[in-house]
Parts: C-alpha cells; sequence; structure tokens
C-alpha cells in the first residue's frame, strides 16, 4: 500500500513539476514591457508612425484612427521643419515583476531631441504601458503590453484638442544711406489699395472700369487677381499701390479701401537708380540656387545694383515661435523660438547729393560717370543715363511702364557705369606718363608735324593719324592743351607694344577693379596689340582699348597722389581701413607733377580744348577726349565725349565724364560745361 502511495505522490509530483515548468516557458515566452517600449521608440525614430500606431492599445486606437495618428505626426513634424529625430529610452530598470499576471501596468521614461526651424527641442518624459489582454471571441486571451497613448506622448504639454502653431516674423531688411546718412534705399510705409468684393455693390464692372482707367490698368487684370482662390467676399485683395499715396481720387468707389504696406523707398529714384538698384519677388531660378539659405517662395530679394551685390548682408533674418496652443487659440507653451533679426545697415562712401546733382546735368544724355575723392579713393559718385525709377518695381510696374523702358532705343535698363568704352584723349596721360617715364619722351622737345594727318611710312598703306588743331611745332604742353593724336601716336610708337603693354598694367589696365560692384574689367587690345598701327591708335585711346568711366578717374588720381593710384573705396567699412593704394608708383611723383601743371594749363588757356571747364580762381586741371566709334576709317559713326578734371589746389573732387553720341553737338566740348557747373556747385560736407 505504502509502495502505491509512494507511487501516486512520485505522479504527483511530477505533474506539478511539469505544470510549473509549462509555467515558466510561457513566461519566457511572454514579451517584458521594455522590449515593446525599445521598439515603439525605435519605430518613432525611424518615423514609422503605422507601425507606433500598431503598440497603441485598444482604448487609445478607439479614439484616434490610425490615418488621423500618422497625419497628425507627419503633419507637426513637417509644420516645424523637424530633422534629426532622435528618440532614446531613458528608463532605469523594469521591474522583473512587471511579467507577472498581478502587474497590469508600467511607466517608462524616454527623451526626445529634434532640431526645428526655431531651433533644438528636447525634453524628458514618460509613457504609461499597459498589460492587454487580446484575442478573439471564445478563443484563448494573449497577454501583451501596449502604448496608452495620448497627445502629451507627442509634447509633453499638449492635451486633447491642443495644436502645434508656427509663427515666422520677417526681419526688416537693413538700409543703404550715404555718406552724409541721407537715404537711398529705406524701409517705409505706402497706401496698398485694394478691393472687399462683396463691397462692390451692383455697379461693380462700372466701378472696375474706373478703378482701371485711375491706375491705368486693364480691367483684366483686376479681375484676375479678383478671381484667385482665396479671395471671399469679406476680405480684403490688394491690387496695386496707390499713386502718390493719395487715396482721395479713390473716394468715390464703393469696396475700394486701402491697408498701409512696408515698402522699400528709394528717395534719389532716377538719379541713383543704377547704384542702388531695387528689390523684386525671389524668382524660381534663384530660389533654387539659393536652395538651403531660408529663403521662400514671395521672399524679396535683391534684383540689382548694390541690392543684389549686397544681399547677403542686407537680407533680414527671420524669427521663428513654435508653440502649443489649445483648442481656443490660447498659447499654452513655447517649444522653441529664433527672434527675428535685421539685416546689416550699409552706408557709403557716395554723396547723395552730388550724385543727384551729376544726374541732373546728364540725364537728358546717355552717359556714363565717377567722381572720387582723389586722395582717399572715397567713391562720391557712379551716374548711369538715361534712367529708371526703382520705386516702380516695388509699387507695382506696369505693363505700358515697362515696355516705354525696354524698347527705348537709349535703353535706361543698361548700367553704362559698369560698361567698358575708348577713353579717347583721356588716355594721353597714360600715354605720357609710359613715354616721360621710360625715357622716351622729352617734355620740351618741339617736334615739327605738318598738316592735319600722319602716316608713319609706306606700310601703313593708306591708314593715318588725324589731329584737330595744325599746332607746329609742339611739346607736350601744346600736345595737352590742344589734345594733338599724332603726338601720342609716335609716343608710343618710341615706346613700343611690348614695353607699352608692360607699363599700361601698371594703371590697372586688364585687371578687375577691386570693388565687389560687377565693373567691366579694362583692357589693352583684344588678345594684345598687333602691330603698329594698332599701337598708335592705342596711344590716343583708340584702337581696342576699353576703359569704365571710374577706372579712368582712378587714373587721374595718381596725379594729386605722387604716382599712386587711390585705392576705389564704396563703403564706410572700406574707408575706415587703413590708408592704402592700388597701383603703387603707377608713374613717377615728378612725372604726376608734371602732367598735373601741364594739365591745370589746358584748361586754363584760351582756345584749349578743356578751357569750357575753366573755373576763375580755381586750379581746374583736366583732359578731353573724343572717342570715334565708327566700322573703317573714314565711314561714318558717331562719337562719344569725355572730360576728365579735378581740382589741383584743393583736390576732393576728381570726375571722369562720358556722353555718347556727341558728333555735331560740339565733341568733347559738349561735355565741358557739365563738368564745370559741378565743380561749381560741389560743396563737399
Amino acid at each position: 500500500m505504502r509502495k502505491r502511495m509512494l507511487i501516486v505522490a512520485v505522479g504527483v509530483l511530477a505533474l506539478v513539476l511539469v505544470g510549473c515548468d509549462e509555467k515558466e516557458k510561457e513566461k519566457e515566452k511572454e514579451v517584458r514591457p521594455g522590449e515593446v517600449f525599445q521598439g515603439y521608440l525605435a519605430d518613432w525614430q525611424s518615423l514609422n508612425y503605422a507601425k507606433m500606431y500598431d503598440r497603441l492599445t485598444p482604448e487609445a486606437q478607439a479614439k484616434i484612427s490610425r490615418e488621423d495618428f500618422v497625419s497628425r505626426y507627419q503633419k507637426i513634424y513637417d509644420g516645424i521643419a523637424a530633422k534629426g529625430l532622435a528618440v532614446s529610452d531613458r528608463s532605469e530598470t523594469v521591474a522583473e515583476a512587471s511579467s507577472t499576471p498581478e502587474i497590469a501596468e508600467t511607466t517608462l521614461k524616454y527623451q526626445v531631441r529634434m532640431e526645428t526651424q526655431a531651433g533644438p527641442v528636447q525634453f524628458d518624459h514618460q509613457a504609461k504601458l499597459v498589460r492587454v489582454q487580446l484575442g478573439e471571441e471564445g478563443q484563448k486571451k494573449e497577454n501583451e503590453w501596449r502604448i496608452a497613448w495620448d497627445p502629451s506622448l507627442i509634447f509633453p504639454q499638449m492635451a486633447e484638442g491642443d495644436k502645434v502653431r508656427v509663427q515666422t516674423s520677417k526681419g526688416e531688411r537693413g538700409e543703404i544711406v550715404d555718406r552724409n546718412g541721407k537715404e537711398l534705399a529705406v524701409n517705409g510705409k505706402a497706401l496698398q489699395l485694394g478691393i472687399v468684393p462683396g463691397k462692390l455693390g451692383d455697379a461693380a464692372d462700372g466701378t472696375l472700369a474706373k478703378l482701371a482707367e485711375k491706375l491705368r490698368i486693364d480691367v483684366a487684370d483686376i479681375q484676375k487677381k479678383l478671381s484667385a482662390k482665396w479671395v471671399k467676399p469679406d476680405l480684403f485683395v490688394p491690387i496695386a499701390m496707390a499713386p502718390n499715396d493719395d487715396p482721395k481720387p479713390f473716394a468715390d468707389l464703393p469696396g475700394v479701401q486701402f491697408q498701409s504696406k512696408p515698402i522699400r523707398l528709394y528717395p534719389y529714384a532716377e538719379a541713383a537708380a543704377h547704384l542702388t538698384g531695387y528689390i523684386g519677388e525671389i524668382s524660381a531660378e534663384q530660389l533654387e540656387k539659393r536652395k538651403g539659405q531660408g529663403y521662400a517662395a514671395g521672399d524679396l530679394i535683391g534684383k540689382a545694383g548694390l541690392e543684389q551685390v549686397f544681399e547677403d548682408r542686407l537680407r533680414g533674418h527671420g524669427g521663428v515661435r513654435i508653440a502649443i496652443a489649445d483648442a481656443d487659440g490660447r498659447e499654452k507653451a513655447v517649444l522653441a523660438e529664433t527672434e527675428a533679426a535685421p539685416g546689416e545697415a550699409i552706408k557709403l562712401t557716395v554723396d547723395a547729393d552730388l550724385q543727384e546733382r551729376m544726374y541732373g546735368e546728364l540725364k537728358t544724355d546717355s552717359a556714363s560717370a565717377a567722381a572720387i575723392q582723389p586722395l582717399s579713393g572715397e567713391i562720391l559718385a557712379l551716374i548711369s543715363s538715361p534712367s529708371y525709377d526703382p520705386n516702380a518695381f516695388v509699387r507695382g510696374l506696369s505693363d505700358a511702364q515697362y515696355a516705354a523702358w525696354n524698347d527705348d532705343p537709349r535703353h535706361p535698363f543698361l548700367n553704362r557705369f559698369t560698361k567698358g568704352y575708348a577713353p579717347g584723349s583721356a588716355f594721353k596721360v597714360a600715354t605720357a606718363a609710359i613715354g616721360l617715364d621710360l625715357g622716351k619722351l622729352d617734355p620740351e622737345e618741339s617736334k615739327t608735324i605738318e598738316g592735319l594727318t600722319w602716316t608713319k611710312d609706306k606700310s601703313w598703306g593708306s591708314y593715318y593719324v588725324k589731329r584737330v588743331h595744325a599746332v607746329n611745332p609742339v611739346n607736350l604742353s601744346k600736345a595737352l592743351i590742344f589734345s594733338d593724336n599724332v603726338y601720342f601716336a609716335q609716343t608710343a610708337l618710341q615706346v613700343g607694344k611690348e614695353a607699352f603693354a608692360e607699363e599700361a598694367a601698371k594703371f590697372g589696365i586688364g585687371e578687375a577693379l577691386p570693388l565687389p560692384y560687377p565693373f567691366k574689367t579694362s583692357q589693352l587690345a583684344n588678345g594684345g596689340i598687333r602691330g603698329d598701327i594698332q599701337l598708335a591708335d592705342t596711344g590716343y585711346g583708340q584702337g581696342e582699348l576699353t576703359m569704365t568711366s571710374l577706372h579712368v578717374a582712378l587714373v587721374f588720381s595718381a596725379l594729386v597722389n605722387e604716382g599712386n593710384i587711390a585705392y576705389p573705396l564704396l563703403t564706410e567699412e572700406d574707408a575706415a581701413q587703413p590708408a592704402r593704394v592700388w597701383k603703387s608708383q603707377a608713374m613717377k611723383p615728378e612725372t604726376a607733377d608734371l602732367l598735373k601743371r601741364d594739365l591745370v594749363q589746358a584748361v586754363s588757356t584760351p582756345g584749349g580744348v578743356g578751357h569750357g571747364a575753366y573755373i576763375p580762381g580755381a586750379s581746374i586741371g583736366g583732359k578731353t577726349g573724343t572717342a570715334e566709334i565708327k566700322l573703317t576709317k573714314d565711314g561714318p559713326g558717331t562719337e562719344n565725349g569725355w572730360f576728365v578734371g579735378f581740382d589741383a589746389a584743393k583736390p576732393d573732387l576728381l570726375l571722369a565724364v562720358m556722353v555718347e553720341d556727341v558728333k555735331g553737338r560740339g565733341g568733347s566740348a559738349y561735355v565741358t560745361p557739365k563738368v564745370k557747373r559741378i565743380f561749381q556747385q560741389f560743396k563737399p560736407e
């Protein structure tokens, strides 16, 4: 009996042991909450929102659909431009007892880090995991750990009904002012004219017709704006800027209203248009080129002039505020914020009053001009005429006005002060300096030159150099006073083409001006001087020689700088640097002094070609230039007139002025009175 009982006991024990073993195996099979949690965090970091949703409790899934769950995360992260998402488990330990049946929930910690358009976001939070039984009715239920999700798991401050709000603010564009603080390109306000469609009334067609007539635009342009998808009866629809910021002419038009709008203003308008340029809405091409630099469709960007050259310095940097707001729009918490920053203000060396005065002298001509302080190299004015009003581009340029400018044969959009032109006789100063410095020119030697034309020898065939005045004999002083082409052609030939090119390089010929503004690089010839005829023509400023008006002015600065060419300066920032020269000893000091005295005589001598710039009591020195533009030597063509002038006794202003098409208008003599008036009115502050 005892033996039988023992066998039964052993059997029972075996059954108990087998049962325990099965339970242990079941326990080992059960996924622990920490493993589930880490899987959820891994899905989150990889942006697999659908898989995250699969790990939620049935109660959580009942409150939000899979589609809405995925969409919510996507919209939030896309809206704040989230990147570099890092989600990590911060739980210290997972209790061993958490896998036993009596433990129904646990809390685990995590950390989230990401970069957003408003800066970094980081937070620590915790999630509740719940043990749930899953399975079909009537079948064995499986225990699983699931995430008891609610909106606070996105951001701790979020609750049901809350939204993530992104607000942006524009950084104000930096302003451009002249040396005295006078405004060249500034931020201001203007009246925006618009229509509230619901207030147009029964006579809407008549109102639109009258409005189009007053604005000088087509009715179709207005109707196109009113038909935009976003337009509603009670919304203000911008149409155009109010002409002269005056609402009175539109007072009798129902539905027409006005709003104050920030706008870029160019107070000197046409006088400084090519210098300042203007801003406009960024194009698709510009947006692609500046990808990753913070620009967006609709942003304003520099389109021309200094607005374009200094875009990176002038543009303001936008601010972004990412916050959580409740269902009523009340802000609950700020997640990240970057404040808007204004662009850099740029102060130029330019004198706006001089700029305006020079433009006033040249506005009826096609002209290029530059004014500098010849000792310091500060640029005082840069003129291109004819011009346009840059305000039209920011206020709204009509098709008619654009067509008028674009089709104008004088090309008002062309920035002439950046272009190269044959300097004509203005270059004779450089030729004289080269000859003097190399000992190839004796300033006192009187040369006999018969007649008005000269040919070197028979090798020139029918080609000749022509002069205007039959002065005979002629020395350097007379050659400058009467602008003798033959004298300087002979000087260039005496020097020789290799030496001439080498010496011309000392004046910066062939070298870009050291300025951020895109000036055309000067050239002595296309691919080098090819023979004596071209060398002779180059000696008196013709041939294939081209220079900008600013470069010509800089060459003349050597005359009052002991032979050194001033370093061109455009901003106050540059002017504050230690004094420097661009080209040291472009000519010898004694050469500069001699030529300076000769050029004063060239202006003061009655009958001299520069006498039109003579001012009694002043020591104006200068050189005229008449550059011929024609296809053949004896064929028809036009002439560009130059005058480069300075006050030798008080060198605070040096002007280089070029006017196109002066043939039949007095040649360079057309230019000299203009320069004279500018000198007479110039009063540096």
